[in-house]
């Protein structure tokens, strides 16, 4: 049998629903892919997962769909599941988008919370073109703490392809793996497991126009949110076993013509979500303004619903950026508070000392630190923010030095006691040391998912009387030059 001519494998990542992006992808894509066939090479397409962002209208008013059908469209053969997919929808509204996808869903090292797996997951595939056969592997990042509220098991990927890749090469002439761990994780991947030839790479949004070779590894990346489509070669060895060479590199979609069927195919589903989320929930008799630098009614809501929503808390906090604007007197449906806060962002809880929360609330009164910018842990919003305070009151003097600011703190009535042990309502971007490192240091850590913020302030619009309490001031400015007010800047 003749050996087959060189396989070509495309792959994109990380494109969190950057919808916008996608018909320059699927024309890149399409026009490759036909051109390579038309010479008589093999073509696989795969995606390597972050596919879907809810922060996106088109992935939130169809749970996904619109996502399928572009993946679909897109002639994807493989896909792994990044963190978002597995973080931010059920398991049942993920059955729903693969159980009869046309391409395969591999994840090596997801399995369900009981062992089992479910029937549209795939441990490994095997794809034979003239007598060669590649074996592919697909393993995303183990976010163990939060997976386990969902219902999933991630193992450790190390551990898994350490006994994964020797049990497939004795099937395949070629390993490849479909990676969403980082760089980082694959350059070890490549140095510590024998038999890899090839790591395509995400999650880190790293983009390798010259992809790393780490001893017999190559490593590819196409960056982030479709600006290109990486493009690796593989050609076999012609009368034995194995790979005579590995090529890779990327294409850049920005200048490509969007292709007309699929944004229109998008348009639709846009219309579709619309009308989806317009349908509304509560309608206000004020309007509820927000301010990043100062507290502001909408900040105090969110943190009384995250104080509502957390069993036990004490009190809440949650800076003032998570919120993009405010909401208007009148109708408020799901696609407004989308809208206004559309961060994949989930409610935490955690146990801080009285001495903790005092330096977190010295920390967020330094300017500075409001109008840090953040970056990823879920974040789709523009600077931190003023912390926003319920079941808490302050009182400080703003023209007080740095770190010497506070005069007074009382959580439920009470003066904080510097090692006394608080329950506090937060969100987990908190926890990872974003922000506020201190948080990171929070005792009993315990998430809530799936729900996001925006579902904290759906729910807690139906509350008797929350609007009217969002008004209580919380900080409290004393100051010769100025009367007590809700300014914390």
């Amino acid at each position: 049998m003749n050996r087959a001519k060189r396989i070509h494998l495309l792959h994109t990542n990380d494109l969190h629903s950057h919808f916008e992006a996608m018909p320059r992808v699927h024309r890149v894509l399409h026009e490759l892919q036909q051109r390579l066939e038309d010479s008589g090479e093999t073509v696989i397409p795969v995606d390597l997962g972050d596919h879907m962002d809810r922060f996106s209208v088109e992935t939130e008013g169809t749970q996904g769909l619109a996502n399928r059908a572009v993946m679909e469209a897109a002639g994807y053969q493989l896909i792994t599941l990044g963190n978002n997919e597995l973080l931010t929808f059920s398991k049942e509204e993920l059955h729903r988008l693969y159980i009869d996808a046309p391409f395969e869903v591999l994840a090596t090292n997801v399995a369900d919370a009981d062992g089992g797996r479910p029937s549209w997951i795939q441990t490994e595939s095997i794809r034979e073109v003239q007598g060669f056969r590649i074996g592919f592997l697909g393993v995303t990042i183990p976010f163990q703490n939060f997976y386990r509220l969902l219902g999933w098991h991630v193992s450790d990927p190390f551990e898994e392809l350490t006994l994964a890749v020797p049990r497939l090469r004795k099937k395949a002439d070629a390993v490849v793996i479909l990676s969403h761990l980082g760089l980082g994780n694959d350059r070890r991947l490549a140095e510590e497991i024998p038999g890899i030839d090839v790591i395509m790479g995400s999650h880190t949004h790293h983009l390798l126009e010259v992809p790393e070779r780490v001893g017999g590894t190559l490593i590819a990346a196409a960056g982030k949110f479709g600006g290109h489509v990486g493009h690796v070669v593989l050609e076999p060895k012609e009368k034995a076993d194995g790979l005579e060479r590995v090529e890779a590199g990327c294409v850049a979609a920005a200048g490509a013509a969007p292709d007309r069927g699929l944004v229109e195919k998008i348009r639709s589903f846009r219309d579709q979500a619309e009308h989806t989320l317009s349908q509304p929930l509560f309608t206000l008799d004020q309007s509820l303004p927000i301010s990043w630098y100062e507290e502001s009614p909408l900040g105090n809501f969110l943190a009384d619903g995250l104080l509502d929503w957390v069993p036990d808390a004490e009190c809440a906090m949650v800076n003032a950026g998570q919120l993009l604007e405010g909401l208007k007197a009148g109708p408020v449906t799901r696609g407004k508070l989308h809208r206004i806060c559309p961060h994949p962002i989930n409610p935490a809880q955690m146990v801080l000392t009285g001495e903790q929360i005092r330096g977190i609330l010295e920390e967020t009164l330094i300017r500075e630190n409001q109008d840090q910018e953040i970056r990823g842990f879920g974040f789709r919003g523009k600077k931190l923010g003023v912390l926003n305070l319920a079941g808490m009151t302050v009182e400080y003097r703003p023209e007080a030095p740095p770190g010497k600011r506070l005069i007074q703190v009382r959580i439920d009535g009470g003066r904080l006691v510097p090692e006394k042990e608080y329950q506090v309502a937060t969100i987990d971007m908190f926890t990872f040391g974003v922000g506020y490192r201190e948080f990171r240091r929070g005792d009993h850590q315990k998430y809530f998912l799936p729900e996001f913020l925006r579902d904290v302030l759906a729910h807690h619009l139906q509350q008797p009387g929350a609007v009217e309490r969002c008004h209580q001031v919380r900080w409290h400015r004393r100051s010769e030059k100025q009367p007590p007010g809700m300014s914390c800047s």
